[in-house]
């Protein structure tokens, strides 16, 4: 079994940085894709960013220019650092991995979030 883990959620005044890790542990051989998305209250969780194990990167449009993601393949980490954060950034976060490949097996896996409050 894959299990994720987040941290680096907290409370953080608009103009802000934060930055989020996410650590995948198991049994796990390689990680095709991590990232990130997010859902508010009300809200569809929608994607933030996510990162290839070749390190191609797509951003929502929302997060382009503020926001950087990267990986540590060796550590089947990621990160997300925010920065310049906005009220309307305020939302659970939570890391996906997708592909994860134990032996002969792909699987997707979600952690359980941390919440990114950001006050105005």
């Amino acid at each position: 079994q894959v299990q994720l883990v987040e941290s680096g959620g907290g409370s953080v005044q608009a103009g802000g940085s934060l930055r989020l890790s996410c650590a995948a542990s198991g049994n796990i051989d390689s990680i095709a894709t991590m990232g990130w998305y997010r859902q508010a209250p009300g809200n569809q969780r929608e994607l933030v960013a996510t990162i290839t194990i070749r390190d191609n990167i797509n951003y929502a449009d929302s997060v382009k220019g503020r926001s950087t993601i990267s990986r540590d393949n060796a550590k089947n980490t990621v990160y997300l650092q925010m920065n310049s954060l906005k009220p309307e950034d305020m939302a659970v976060y939570y890391c996906y991995a997708a592909g994860v490949r134990s032996g002969p097996l792909y699987t997707d896996y979600w952690g359980k979030g941390t919440l990114v409050t950001v006050s105005s």
